[in-house]
């Protein structure tokens, strides 16, 4: 009867334990089935032919990574640089410009990787945005996926130190952007294209099977320990 505290007391340890790994192997299930569900739609937008972008603007969310058309200006008063992006190993950029539409939308569009300048305050080189009006085609992009904070800036006047501009907070633009693909002119097709994202399902059913097994040991463990009694 002395004991009998002590194996509730173990019981119920037991029982917290199991439910704790029911718990993480339904939430690395849950993530596992997500994160498929978005490779699939990534997938399958991808697999699409290029469609105007006045028609799927009005709900962009619901259009990411699918190709679409579009007609208007850039404006290379107002181009970043976004830092740490890397190809083949190399140091780089990606190159955002703002860009407006025909019919007054302005949104960053994404032109590419270039290598890094020599020194952290040299520019590196960069193809020039075409001055007129051009038909382009990119990925729809939601804004959410661009980083936050202050990134370099690229000067209008090609020289100089590099300045400081916020990609969301200080251009009235678009809840969206574009991966550039090709253009009316051969200069705006991208030497190095932004990478599409690892279209992995990664291990989480492998860890949510973990955590059953887990559940498994822990009732296994208890009964042992009942039999040792």
């Amino acid at each position: 009867m002395k004991g009998e505290p002590w194996a509730y007391f173990k019981s119920a340890v037991a029982l917290a334990l199991i439910i704790l790994c029911v718990w993480a192997a339904q939430w690395q299930y849950q993530r596992g089935v997500d994160r498929h569900a978005r490779n699939t739609m990534i997938e399958n937008h991808i697999a699409l032919m290029p469609t105007p972008l006045v028609n799927v603007n009005r709900a962009p969310d619901r259009f990411e990574w699918q190709s679409v058309a579009t007609k208007g200006r850039f404006d290379s008063s107002e181009q970043i640089l976004l830092r740490n992006r890397y190809s083949e190993g190399k140091y780089g950029f990606e190159v955002l410009t703002i860009f407006v539409s025909e019919n007054n939308q302005r949104f960053w569009v994404d032109r590419g990787w270039v290598q890094a300048g020599e020194s952290a305050i040299t520019p590196p080189k960069i193809t020039q945005a075409p001055a007129g009006v051009v038909d382009i085609v990119g990925r729809l992009r939601l804004d959410s996926s661009l980083p936050r904070g202050s990134f370099f800036a690229l000067p209008t006047n090609g020289s100089g130190l590099i300045s400081e501009l916020n990609a969301q907070s200080r251009s009235r633009t678009e809840n969206f952007y574009l991966d550039l693909l090709s253009g009316s002119e051969s200069s705006l097709t991208p030497a190095v294209p932004a990478a599409l994202p690892e279209l992995s399902d990664g291990p989480h059913m492998a860890y949510a099977l973990q955590w059953i097994f887990f559940a498994g040991l822990v009732i296994y463990g208890r009964i042992l320990i009942r039999r040792a009694r």
